[in-house]
């Protein structure tokens, strides 16, 4: 995987140009497998994802399908939540079909909850679950942010899900940002996608 870094002049500017990319990601996805599979983080991403695509009449929602880099085990309608932040700033405001939207189960235990969306991860690309044989499955575009400890997803710096090589998507229990429980994406998962392109805005 190739590295490119692009400077910008302010928060607009990086919106323009990552909804760009984006779109063409998206028109290049779609003509070579009939869909474009996508996964957000929260923070800032949702609202500079949104604003770049905003008026994009070319973006072809009704085959994408988003995932999410990390989640906050919380109810999806809790202000912690990613999927509420992407819903506020992006989902509601395009026509995508909320199926196509792979959100965690509510009401679960974190461990079943990062085990169940692996599950429905693998199912979309019509893997079965079958611990890891078949390998990872690339998506097409990880949209990442960093926090500013250095961690992206919930992977922190010198946490133990570092070393993870096993699972896919894993729970995480004491998270030193709250909320403490979430899910995950790992190394394994995030090596194996198509493309990983990091957000970041502020001084410095």
């Amino acid at each position: 995987m190739s590295r490119e870094v692009v400077v910008c002049r302010s928060a607009d500017d990086i919106a323009s140009k990552f909804g760009a990319l984006v779109a063409k990601r998206s028109a290049e996805a779609i003509a070579a497998n009939g869909r474009f599979t996508i996964a957000l983080s929260g923070g800032s991403v949702p609202k500079l994802l949104a604003s770049g695509l905003f008026g994009n009449d070319s973006i072809e929602w009704s085959k994408w399908y988003v995932f999410f880099a990390d989640e906050r085990v919380v109810p999806l309608d809790h202000a912690d939540s990613n999927f509420l932040t992407c819903h506020q700033e992006l989902f509601s405001k395009v026509p995508i079909n909320r199926e196509q939207i792979i959100t965690i189960a509510e009401g679960t235990p974190t461990a079943s909850v990062a085990e169940q969306y692996e599950a429905a991860l693998l199912k979309c690309f019509d893997r079965a679950d079958d611990g890891g044989s078949t390998g990872a499955p690339s998506i097409d575009m990880v949209v990442l942010g960093m926090g500013p400890d250095g961690h992206t997803c919930s992977l922190f710096p010198g946490h133990k899900l570092l070393e993870e090589r096993s699972m896919l998507i894993a729970p995480i229990f004491d998270s030193p940002k709250p909320p403490p429980e979430r899910i995950t994406f790992t190394y394994p998962l995030l090596e194996a996608a198509q493309e990983i392109a990091f957000l970041a805005a502020g001084g410095g």
